[in-house]
């Protein structure tokens, strides 16, 4: 697991952009396969990256999933995938055809299961699982990740590639990437901001099992956290 701390959220997300712009560089003509989160954060990063980054990205060459998904509609303020189209994929040429949103609207057992099976079908396997080329998180006050809460744990460990988790303060239903195929990405990259942040950055580093987002950092093979100062402050 390797630190990255910059001096405010928005020079660590230009920070995580340059890394990710760098990795699709590095292997011209390779299809990226990406699973992304939503939040405040991620926003903020798909925001700059479509006004500073919209020339330079091949974005042909990538392809886009979603870590977790609320159970909304795809127009709901609440969805992860909303939130992307704002921010991201309507500012940029993305071809439609390599975007491959969670329908939030669905019964989440079903969808849960459509959408495990067409990440199997989509995404390469290594080591008997679907393998993405990057896996982008962010970690909760709680210390979750994906929406796998704590107290959720089995998530983390269970044979489904997405499955149903629920918000243990409102009860909200979400489809959720599991721990496995989260392990066995060819990179995981967290991005955290803010004060606010500062105790569960401090957890996930001092111990591996303080919670989903720590069990992940600890145990996948490829980690990079990008902090901001406030975040990485230690309380």
């Amino acid at each position: 697991m390797k630190q990255n701390i910059f001096s405010t959220p928005l020079e660590a997300s230009r920070a995580l952009i340059h890394y990710l712009t760098g990795l699709i560089d590095e292997h011209p003509g390779q299809t990226f396969n990406i699973a992304l989160s939503g939040g405040t954060t991620p926003a903020l990063m798909f925001d700059l990256w479509a006004r500073e980054y919209k020339k330079s990205t091949p974005w042909e060459r990538l392809r886009l999933y979603w870590v977790d998904e609320r159970c909304v509609a795809p127009d709901d303020l609440d969805s992860n995938y909303g939130l992307t189209r704002r921010t991201l994929l309507d500012k940029v040429s993305l071809p439609a055809a390599n975007i491959f949103r969670i329908e939030g609207e669905n019964v989440p057992e079903e969808e849960a299961a459509r959408y495990s099976a067409l990440v199997i079908n989509q995404v390469p396997e290594h080591d008997g699982l679907p393998q993405f080329d990057v896996v982008l998180l962010g970690a909760g006050y709680d210390g979750h990740t994906s929406s796998i809460f704590p107290g959720q744990e089995e998530l983390l460990t269970t044979d489904k590639v997405y499955a149903v988790a629920t918000q243990p303060n409102t009860g909200q239903k979400r489809v959720a990437l599991t721990g496995r195929p989260i392990l066995n990405a060819r990179h995981v990259m967290f991005l955290i901001s803010g004060k606010g942040k500062a105790a569960v950055v401090k957890s996930i580093l001092e111990d591996a099992d303080a919670g989903p987002a720590a069990y992940i950092a600890h145990r996948a093979a490829n980690v990079e956290l990008f902090l901001d100062q406030s975040a990485a402050t230690v309380v």
